[in-house]
C-alpha cells in the first residue's frame, strides 16, 4: 500500500509544468505582465477590493484555482510550479 501511495505522489509531480511570469489580478489582467513597483501597488489594491489573482505568462493569462498560495506575490515577477488543467492553474511551488 506504501508503494501505491508513493507512486501516486510521484505521478502528481511528474504532471507538474514550471513556467515563468507576473501575479496579476483578474480586471487588469495582461496590463501588469511587467512585475513593476506600479503592478504590485495595482494588484494588491484590486484583490483587496475583490478581484482574483491571476497568472500572466507569453500573452496568456491564467486563473489560479488556490489563490491563497500566490498572495505575497501580488504584481511580481515569479517561477510557478504546478498543473493545468482546463485553463485553471493549480499551483504547487512559487518562487
Amino acid at each position: 500500500m506504501m508503494r501505491l501511495i508513493i507512486l501516486a505522489g510521484t505521478a502528481t509531480l511528474l504532471c507538474a509544468e514550471q513556467w515563468t511570469g507576473a501575479i496579476s489580478e483578474s480586471g487588469c489582467r495582461l496590463k501588469h505582465a511587467d512585475g513593476g513597483a506600479a503592478a504590485e501597488k495595482c494588484v494588491t489594491a484590486c484583490v483587496k477590493k475583490g478581484a482574483a489573482p491571476v497568472f500572466v505568462t507569453d500573452g496568456k493569462v491564467m486563473r489560479i484555482a488556490n489563490g491563497e498560495k500566490v498572495m505575497e506575490y501580488l504584481g511580481k515577477k515569479v517561477k510557478l510550479t504546478g498543473r493545468l488543467e482546463d485553463g485553471l492553474v493549480t499551483v504547487d511551488a512559487i518562487e
